[in-house]
């Protein structure tokens, strides 16, 4: 399947953390040209991708859940109140919603309009627990499709734009499992020794459960992550160097084993692909934080995809970047095969 196509596919199902099991099929469909694909009882999906020499285990792991709100009471007149997890209350107004009850139905995120706010109203921003989701059903009907703790997502189309980006919810982090998908295409033309495991792991977005489970379950020589950063311009964190185009972002921090990293550097100059680097004296937020130290200790590294407006409904992302992260990845593994693991993998 073609990058764009799969990311599509991908951005526009809904799971949410813990309701991952939504992109089951996406994923079977997707990923069983390369591999046996099983599900666990996280909802963590893993592809095993045999080597040549069964020289190494080297996991790639990329969470599959996304942002979301959660129904926490029902109002009069078709009204529901909700909690929310990652999403600013700022970018939720006027926005539409699938709720997720006994069936789907759709909802929008309104306010006052301003001719009836007072000034203070006006002034001030409205925090999430202040915002309705207006679902149009009368009280009694809306009770007998929806209750308290169903799931509600963000309703948003995938758009293309210009040079390659394209835009959608969810982008954080099914752009990381196309990049994974890129890395097994790029390994179907080669041989490789390592196994190879391709993980879309559950709930990172709440804790990175599905990161420890996977990781333990697997147990691999390597742990590669793969999500996605902000990028260094407008909007973003202008601290970072990191660009939309401007290929994959490489984590450098404790969190990070030094010489697998390096070598991944390595792979990337060798190669001509197009990097940025970035620092994290601290927590990195994402899966390798807990694969780090599974069992006895995993050398993991965080590789990641920059994007703009992330946790929002319009997430942008380069397609270009998606495929290098893939193949920065593959060559990798590749390499593996004229190293010594020992010497590679001491702290």
């Amino acid at each position: 399947m073609e990058i764009k196509q799969l990311l599509k596919v991908l951005c526009l199902e809904d799971a949410p953390s813990g309701d991952e099991k939504n992109l089951f099929q996406v994923i079977e469909n997707a990923f069983s040209e390369f591999g046996n694909v099983e599900f666990d009882k996280m909802n963590n999906s893993y592809i095993h991708k045999k080597g040549k020499k069964d020289k190494c285990k080297v996991a790639l792991m990329a969470h599959a859940d996304e942002v979301f709100l959660m129904i926490t009471s029902i109002e009069e007149n078709g009204f529901l109140k909700f909690k929310s997890v990652g999403i600013d209350a700022k970018t939720l107004i006027s926005q539409e919603v699938t709720v997720h009850g006994k069936k789907d139905i759709l909802g929008i995120i309104g306010i006052k309009p301003p001719h009836l706010m007072n000034e203070k109203e006006r002034s001030e921003a409205i925090p999430s627990d202040k915002l309705l989701i207006d679902t149009g059903y009368a009280y009694e009907e809306l009770k007998k499709i929806v209750s308290v703790g169903d799931y509600v997502t963000i309703k948003r189309n995938f758009y293309e734009l210009l040079n390659d980006n394209v835009t959608c919810k969810a982008v954080d982090n099914r752009a990381s499992i196309a990049a994974m998908y890129s890395c097994g295409e790029f390994l179907k033309s080669v041989e490789h020794d390592a196994e190879v495991y391709f993980i879309c792991s559950a709930q990172e977005e709440v804790g990175h459960r599905g990161a420890k489970i996977a990781a333990y379950n697997v147990n691999p020589d390597i742990c590669i992550a793969i999500d996605v950063t902000f990028d260094g311009g407008k909007f973003g964190d202008t601290d970072r160097e990191n660009e939309v185009g401007g290929g994959p972002v490489i984590c450098i921090g404790p969190n990070i084993h030094a010489k697998v990293m390096e070598k991944i550097i390595e792979v990337a100059n060798k190669y001509d692909i197009n990097y940025k680097v970035e620092v994290e004296p601290g927590n990195t937020g994402c899966d390798a934080w807990d694969t780090q130290i599974s069992r006895a200790g995993i050398p993991s590294v965080l590789i990641s995809i920059p994007i703009k407006y992330m946790h929002t409904s319009v997430e942008m992302v380069n397609v270009n970047d998606i495929k290098n992260t893939g193949i920065l990845i593959g060559r990798f593994i590749e390499e593996l095969n004229d190293m010594e693991m020992e010497e590679l993998l001491c702290f």
